[in-house]
């Protein structure tokens, strides 16, 4: 029995498919077979029953699976034990970001993190929320910046802040926007994100709490797309209100003062990775420049 092969079983128990286990380990598929057919061959029982549709674990494969866990969970923390010991965090990290990097502190943040660990590379990459969510899940960033609740337990999370979106209009429009009531603003044409993305699910919810189904006349994933959009004249948006603010107050553009939006901005990561040196690095310089309590 090797590391490896249970690290495949657990990831295959998971993911309840083989082709995603294989993408996420980086291995081909045969060699992943190959990995739970050699620990069936160890333990004598079948761990899975396969379909057209998955992989789902049998009883034995169940009882075990606990047991597989813990082992990879000590195995891992050997590891960063030695890393400790050693003293220096080095190699590389990828981080997904979203639109504005002055409103997640990125310049700071980076400067925080790399202050303390000089050889930790971060590699940054834009993402919209619900790619990063799920890029994150699927191991294929190590951590993002994230708007929304963390949903799924295998996701660790840090609370930055809250988020307010305020209802935005060209200004224009702020005659006809300030008599406006719901049957009015879903007449209008509306700027909206894409379906995947944490702004459209606020923006849906939102609509759907008061009876309405705006149309969508233009899709955008970027905050700065979406406020050029808006001062354009294209339509209504939902907007973050500290950008929101700052826009009306220059005349820019008109608030829609009956409804507001609230979210939170995260920093997610796998909670198996928890204890990563890598990952404790980087929560290490977002307590830091965010100034959060342990």
């Amino acid at each position: 029995m090797e590391l490896y092969q249970l690290r495949s079983f657990v990831t295959v128990a998971q993911l309840g498919h083989l082709t995603r286990a294989a993408e996420r380990l980086h291995i081909s598929q045969p060699a992943l077979s190959g990995h739970i057919k050699a620990l069936e061959d160890e333990f004598e029982v079948a761990l899975f029953e396969r379909s057209p549709s998955g992989m789902q674990l049998t009883a034995p494969g169940q009882r075990l699976l606990a047991g597989a866990e813990r082992t990879l969970a000590a195995a891992q923390a050997l590891r960063n034990e030695a890393r400790a010991i050693r003293g220096a965090i080095s190699g590389s990290v990828s981080v997904g970001t979203l639109s504005d990097p002055e409103f997640l502190r990125l310049g700071h943040f980076a400067a925080a993190t790399m202050g303390r660990h000089p050889l930790l590379q971060i590699h940054f990459q834009r993402e919209v929320s619900g790619e990063a969510f799920e890029d994150v899940r699927d191991a294929k960033l190590d951590a993002s910046f994230y708007y929304g609740e963390r949903t799924d337990p295998s996701i660790a999370s840090v609370p930055l802040t809250g988020i307010v979106y305020r209802v935005v209009a060209p200004i224009e429009w702020a005659p006809r926007i300030a008599r406006s009531g719901w049957a009015e603003i879903e007449r209008e044409p509306w700027i909206l994100t894409p379906s995947i993305s944490t702004h459209w699910q606020l923006a849906n919810e939102l609509f759907r709490a008061h009876g309405v189904s705006p149309s969508k006349v233009v899709e955008a994933d970027d905050e700065n797309l979406i406020m050029s959009l808006v001062t354009s004249g294209m339509g209504m948006a939902l907007m973050r209100e500290d950008l929101a603010l700052e826009k009306a107050r220059a005349n820019l553009l008109c608030l829609w003062d009956e409804a507001r939006v609230t979210t939170s901005l995260q920093f997610i990561y796998l909670a198996s990775r928890a204890q990563d040196p890598e990952i404790r690095a980087l929560v290490e310089g977002l307590r830091e420049v965010w100034h959060l309590r342990h």
